[in-house]
């Protein structure tokens, strides 16, 4: 048992330390120049080089990108939330012919892999004019969010008692008040879940803006990392404090949530 014990702790560091130690890595690399990355990759800048962070912070170019990448990460989110909630509710609350079969689509929808769709994806949001457009990306985002949104949500909404509904009946309370007053706010763990996974999702995805913005003043921070790399292919230490600035906000989401992401896969999946 200890050399089971022993085995999981040994394996959870080598985990941890495949994880940490490219951040670091980059992290720090943004402190160095391009010398000292090539004679002392894996040691502490010395000196410390501040100016690839504040010289990339001073760029308009940089804060436009954060901004457009902010703005379609929440509207994703309120829209993968919003619609998913509702649609989780209905599965979980109501039985009708052919749900369970409904259901399985979407579960089967965790299954679709993004990069498939593309080719299609591409061509609808050109016949529908969306080409260029923030709705362009924060859509075909939504419904790829979706599936994992309603199975996460259904299991929790399935683990409520029936007669907490049955009480808010008894009080007066419709389905539409139900579900606003009292259902969401019980399922603040499992909302919690799914919107990180949305946020996070949305703020790392490459692929969906690189064929809908042509413009460059729409441009996420994804895009804007391969045009920065490209532009100083050269200064390596440049572009790690680029990418640093880029990956802060998606590791400080799930670093404040955590605890509450764990928590509510697990509620999900095992009440689902």
């Amino acid at each position: 048992m200890k050399a089971r014990h022993a085995a999981l702790h040994l394996l959870s560091i080598l985990v941890g330390a495949a994880i940490v130690v490219p951040i670091l890595f980059g992290v720090l690399g943004g402190f160095k120049d391009n010398g000292q990355l090539f004679t002392n990759p894996f040691g502490l800048p010395d000196p410390w080089i501040p100016g690839n962070y504040t010289d990339i912070l001073g760029s308009g170019a940089f804060w436009r990108q954060a901004g457009n990448s902010v703005g379609i990460a929440i509207a994703t989110t309120v829209g993968v939330v919003g619609v998913g909630a509702m649609a989780a509710y209905i599965f979980a609350r109501y039985a009708f012919p052919g749900r369970e079969t409904l259901f399985t689509v979407f579960a089967i929808g965790l299954m679709f892999p993004f990069a498939v769709a593309i080719l299609p994806l591409f061509v609808l949001l050109r016949e529908m004019g969306l080409l260029g457009n923030p709705l362009g990306v924060v859509l075909p985002q939504i419904a790829f969010g979706l599936p994992v949104t309603i199975v996460v949500l259904r299991g929790f909404f399935r683990g409520i008692p029936p007669e907490v509904e049955e009480s808010a009946v008894l009080d007066g309370a419709g389905p539409v008040r139900f579900f606003w007053r009292i259902l969401l706010p019980m399922s603040r763990p499992a909302l919690g879940t799914v919107s990180v996974l949305a946020v996070v999702g949305s703020w790392n995805n490459y692929l969906l803006p690189l064929i809908v913005f042509n413009d460059s003043r729409w441009w996420t921070l994804p895009l804007g990392v391969q045009q920065f790399q490209s532009q100083y292919s050269a200064d390596t230490a440049r572009i790690l404090a680029y990418v640093t600035l880029a990956m802060i906000p998606a590791l400080l989401c799930y670093a404040f949530a955590e605890r509450q992401l764990v928590g509510g896969l697990t509620s999900g999946i095992g009440k689902g």
